[in-house]
């Protein structure tokens, strides 16, 4: 029922078309509509060219040809001539042609086409009419108009889209030489579409290529209306959206543009000054009437071209706008001169070439006379110009240079042919297998361009071969072609039907030492660009021109959008930031810096106390001092660990104690060296014990000084707790206190190490130990000292032969000192770790310092330089404090203290001085002489 009604529809539509030409020619002999080059023979080809300029108004044709479409025509006669005279290629067969002219118009070009679907109603199916005898209906068929087996053209996409879908319904392939719209490659519409040239998406994305490769980023866009210009300009902004081009300005020509929507666009140009870069996608004529524009705008900066195929490298097109267009990049495909053609040019006249009866036209207009004779033409410019000479001939003294498109046609008409000898050997002949061989390897005759006569009885056409279904011809033959043309360039298609993508690129320059102009090849263009920038003229300007909105943004820098797309103003990244893409920065985060180039960052390198630094080598002499001093004095005791001094002195305490100096000196060993989690272990626990060990064993002291001196008064029992074992259980206690405070920190707030960020240009490893819990870790130290410093105030009187209280009261006093100036020095120097680490080791050496002079100076001094005071009666030197008794004779007024003091054990009136350590305290009875001591002074003795 579809086929039905679609054989209907072609039915009406034909007879309509066959009364508006009746109505059209009304009687006249002739009209353009009904010319056309009519060739006989076995197979008609069609042909569609743009003979002439199109029209103004109701005129569909304008009266000057178009220079191109006379080219483009010959082109398909002289290779129609040559594949009828070659003899390997259709032998015994006839190519015939039947060309239109297309008047550069579409509508236009529908209408002419018409003539070849009429031809073509065989393809119908005849069996659904019947003639009034009862036979079945026959189709007229003759040399000029017999069925058309393919078609070549149309040159416009734009033609070629309106014929092609018209083709399609009748089974009619359809090969264009110059038609390079994007969409004709779509199957689904163009099934029967196929073209010798590559489609517009490969010439967008080389006009990209261009751009980049000359750091363009603003440029604006001229289009033609109709699918050449809408779809390439389409896929041009596509693909310049794609990488990073901007549009300044996108400009269409309307069909019927007149001067004044050129100047219009030339003006909205002009208000995007940094766009100096104009890509053109638009017809040779378009592109003539905006560089006119152009001219007539008097431009103060020149305007840059980069221009389409519809440009390409025509010399004519811009006759008179040399200046405007110098510097112009255009894109041609890249196609190669067939000399042959030439010669075949130039040997025409049209006296010899009366099969093209439009060439008389473009013989009269090339070279400026009027051929006597010609009817048709009484215009008065054809009366005022002189008659044609008989020796003139198409040369490039006159102005003749091949067209571009040249050898595309040429290669249509062959592939045709060469799908055409496919089929034949098929259908036709017995040595199928032979024949098909030879595809691709194709050997061309010699030139030949006359036209050969048509003998049917010799014709080796066979029925099949005519009535092959077109769509199957094209599927199965045609798009399987592939040969070397007369060029010798790669003919074939891919399955979309399109040729294969080769482009020059082209720099229109002035010659050198002349006036005139020329075309020079600076790049070509397959699958990727390849361009000499070297050799580029520019208009106006010495150096590459730019076409930016706004420069590219310096290292570090991000741009703010403004406006257009690629207009912006360039911000700086903070210091810390880098790059992350041209509108964003990002911070590197904490021991991260930017590269210079600000594309990516660096780990900084990590800070921690060197050795060899100045801030570590300070402490650390004091602290080896320290330990040298204390280990001097541990040899020292332990070599007269039986003496009375030493004995005197409380020796587990007095071990203790430089066990705890030497301990915080070597404090500072951990606190400089590299910290990991064995020496963070080390520090916490050796500034606490440390400080502890010492602390404890003094305030054991004290406390013992204390208590023996305010219960003498008292009583005279005998203390509990005083003696060497009480005095170490009593310190190991007040120590564990801490070691058990100093696990508890450490399970609550576990060992190792940070990062530390003073500024971001920094990065300090630390031990994992808040200042905070670091102060609270010393509470208990603190506690301790302050307890010793109460118990050295109270026991601050006691007598002078008894004076260790005084130095243990003088050491509290400059600990308290010390302590006192580091935690504000401490806490303060917090964004110097160096500064803080030497602080702390300084305090704690000082601190160790003072205890280790305070105690055991006036030791050692009696050990290496008086040992002979280091004897029992010297070291018993005492003071006993008696009460004062009220006698029956009265003897007085006691003391205003209730005691009175004796020197006991004197020797010569010299008292122990300094080196007296022991503490005796008299039970009140008074001494038997000055050798004997009293009880309690031998029970002192007993206990050390």
């Amino acid at each position: 029922t579809k086929s039905i009604t679609m054989q209907l529809i072609i039915v009406l539509v034909l007879l309509c078309l066959a009364w508006s030409m009746d109505a059209v020619s009304g009687g006249k002999s002739q009209t353009q509509d009904t010319v056309s080059v009519s060739l006989p023979g076995d197979i008609i080809l069609g042909g569609l060219f743009p003979v002439h300029e199109k029209g103004e108004g109701a005129s569909p044709c304008g009266p000057k040809v178009y220079n191109r479409g006379v080219q483009r025509l010959e082109a398909m006669l002289y290779a129609i001539d040559r594949v009828n005279n070659d003899t390997n290629l259709l032998p015994g067969i006839t190519i015939g042609v039947h060309i239109l002219d297309t008047c550069s118009r579409d509508t236009y070009a529908l209408n002419q086409s018409l003539q070849f679907v009429r031809a073509s109603l065989n393809n119908l199916d005849t069996s659904i009419f019947e003639c009034s005898d009862a036979s079945s209906p026959l189709l007229k068929k003759n040399a000029s108009s017999g069925p058309v087996f393919g078609v070549i053209g149309g040159s416009y996409s734009s033609v070629s889209l309106q014929v092609a879908n018209l083709f399609r319904l009748f089974h009619i392939p359809q090969i264009s030489p110059a038609s390079t719209a994007k969409t004709l490659s779509d199957k689904s519409r163009f099934d029967l579409f196929a073209r010798t040239v590559p489609p517009d998406t490969f010439q967008s994305v080389a006009l990209v290529d261009i751009i980049k490769n000359f750091n363009w980023s603003y440029v604006s866009t001229i289009h033609s209306e109709g699918s050449y210009g809408e779809y390439g300009i389409e896929a041009f902004h596509k693909e310049a959206s794609e990488r990073r081009v901007c549009i300044a300005a996108a400009e269409k020509v309307p069909s019927a543009a007149d001067d004044k929507v050129f100047d219009t666009i030339i003006s909205k140009l002009l208000k995007k000054p940094s766009a100096r870069g104009v890509v053109l996608f638009t017809r040779a004529e378009d592109a003539r009437r905006i560089l006119q524009a152009a001219k007539r705008a008097n431009l103060s900066q020149p305007l840059h071209w980069i221009a389409s195929d519809g440009w390409g490298k025509q010399q004519k097109l811009l006759e008179g706008l040399e200046d405007i267009a110098e510097g112009a990049i255009t894109v041609e495909l890249q196609s190669e001169i067939i000399e042959d053609f030439d010669r075949y040019m130039m040997q025409l006249t049209p006296l010899s070439n009366q099969r093209n009866p439009w060439f008389a036209e473009y013989w009269e207009d090339t070279f400026n006379c009027a051929l006597a004779g010609r009817s048709g033409d009484n215009t008065t410019n054809h009366k005022r110009r002189a008659i044609c000479e008989d020796n003139l001939r198409l040369s490039e003294k006159v102005g003749y240079e091949q067209e571009s498109k040249t050898q595309f046609v040429v290669d249509a008409v062959y592939a045709f042919a060469h799908a055409l000898h496919h089929l034949h050997t098929d259908l036709c002949t017995q040595n199928n297998q032979n024949e098909r061989g030879q595809q691709g390897h194709q050997v061309h005759s010699e030139s030949v361009w006359y036209r050969k006569p048509v003998v049917d009885i010799n014709s080796q056409a066979c029925p099949d071969m005519a009535n092959y279904d077109g769509k199957d011809f094209y599927n199965n033959y045609l798009l399987n072609v592939s040969f070397v043309d007369l060029a010798g360039s790669e003919v074939k298609f891919d399955r979309q039907g399109d040729g294969l993508a080769r482009y020059d690129i082209l720099n229109y320059q002035r010659l050198d030492n002349s006036s005139g102009y020329q075309y020079k090849v600076i790049g070509k263009w397959f699958n990727s660009l390849e361009l000499n920038l070297e050799t580029v003229v520019w208009n106006k300007d010495q150096e590459m021109p730019t076409s930016a909105c706004s420069l590219p943004c310096e290292a570090g820098m991000i741009k703010k959008q403004q406006g257009d797309t690629c207009c912006w103003i360039c911000d700086s990244c903070e210091p810390y930031e880098y790059v992350y893409d041209e509108f964003t920065c990002r911070d590197c985060g904490p021991g991260l810096w930017p590269y210079p180039d600000k594309l990516s960052c660096f780990a900084l390198s990590i800070q921690y106390m060197r050795w060899n630094s100045l801030f570590a080598i300070v402490p650390m002499v004091v602290a080896l001092i320290g330990i040298t001093m204390t280990i001097i004095v541990i040899v020292l005791f332990a070599k007269n660990h039986d003496t009375p001094l030493v004995r005197a002195s409380g020796r587990e305490l007095s071990y203790t104690l430089l066990f705890g100096i030497l301990v915080c000196y070597c404090n500072t060993l951990a606190l400089i060296a590299k910290p990991t989690i064995g020496s963070c272990v080390l520090q916490r626990f050796g500034i606490g014990v440390g400080f502890s060990i010492i602390y404890s064993a003094l305030l054991t002291k004290t406390n013992r000084i204390s208590r023996i001196f305010h219960s003498a008064s008292k009583s005279a029992q005998r203390l509990k707790y005083i003696s060497p074992q009480s005095q170490v259980v009593i310190t190991a206690s007040l120590i564990a206190i801490q070691v058990l405070i100093t696990m508890i920190w450490m399970i609550v707030e576990p060992p190792g190490t940070r990062f530390y960020y003073p500024d971001r240009t920094e990065v300090i490893l630390k031990c994992k130990i808040q200042d905070m819990s670091f102060l609270f870790s010393q509470l208990y130290n603190m506690i301790l000292i302050t307890i010793c410093t109460v118990y050295a105030i109270k026991t601050r009187k006691i007598p002078e032969n008894f004076n260790e209280s005084k130095f243990i009261g003088f050491t509290m006093y400059t600990t308290c000192i010390i302590w006192l100036a580091f935690v504000p020095i401490y806490f303060g120097t917090g964004n110097s770790y160096e500064i803080q680490i030497t602080t702390l080791c300084i305090s704690i050496s000082l601190s160790a310092s003072v205890a280790l002079v305070c105690l055991y100076s006036p030791k050692v001094y009696i050990l290496v330089f008086h040992p002979d005071k280091n004897v029992r009666k010297l070291t018993m030197n005492s003071t006993v404090y008696k009460r004062s008794a009220t006698t029956a004779g009265g003897q007085g007024m006691p003391s205003s203290s209730g005691y009175s003091r004796t020197p006991l054990g004197t020797v010569g009136g010299t008292s122990a001085g300094p080196a007296a350590a022991t503490i005796a305290v008299s039970s009140g009875r008074p001494s038997q002489s000055g050798s004997q001591s009293s009880p309690s002074l031998d029970m002192e003795h007993k206990q050390t």
